[in-house]
């Protein structure tokens, strides 16, 4: 009885060595793994929906999830707001979770609305930080003319890196 019990557990045993080596887990970011921008559902600053389909046609597509309270994203749309002249190919999408109030006054301050390649909204599903799996804030993702991955920056981006990235593409 004994020897037909630790066959059976060897057999067992071997089975799931095999099924294990036959099914790595991928713990890659869903944006590597799937390069297609993703589908998410924001709520505006004036209160209409948006969603990824919404998104002007542009050279770049820019996802930047952040934080009204954070202090390198409001560095982020500083240096951002003082190179617009060189961005204008560049659709940003500003992303958060936070309070809605926080994130209209976040867009006051750096006068979001003037520039027609800003979009600012709140992610109350919160889809695009779980997708982009986002540990620190500001986190940029530029996707192409085709809504194809290029590039993502998990602690943000320094403008003349991104000029540099768009402008050598």
């Amino acid at each position: 009885m004994n020897w037909k019990y630790y066959c059976t557990c060897l057999i067992i045993f071997i089975s799931c060595l095999k099924l294990q080596a036959q099914s790595p887990i991928d713990n890659r970011p869903n944006y590597i793994k799937n390069p297609a921008l993703p589908a998410f559902k924001l709520i505006l600053t004036d209160s209409s929906l948006f969603t990824e389909k919404l998104i002007p046609k542009a050279e770049y597509t820019c996802i930047v999830y952040f934080s009204p309270d954070c202090g390198h994203c409001q560095y982020e749309a500083d240096q951002m707001i003082r190179k617009m002249d060189s961005l204008k190919q560049v659709q940003f999408v500003w992303v958060s979770y936070r309070d809605f109030n926080d994130i209209k006054a976040f867009g006051r301050k750096y006068q979001f609305d003037l520039y027609p390649n800003i979009i600012l909204g709140r992610d109350p599903e919160y889809i695009v930080p779980a997708f982009f799996q986002v540990k620190f804030t500001p986190f940029v993702a530029l996707y192409d003319k085709n809504k194809q991955f290029l590039k993502a920056w998990e602690s943000g981006v320094e403008m003349p890196e991104l000029l540099q990235f768009i402008h050598k593409k």
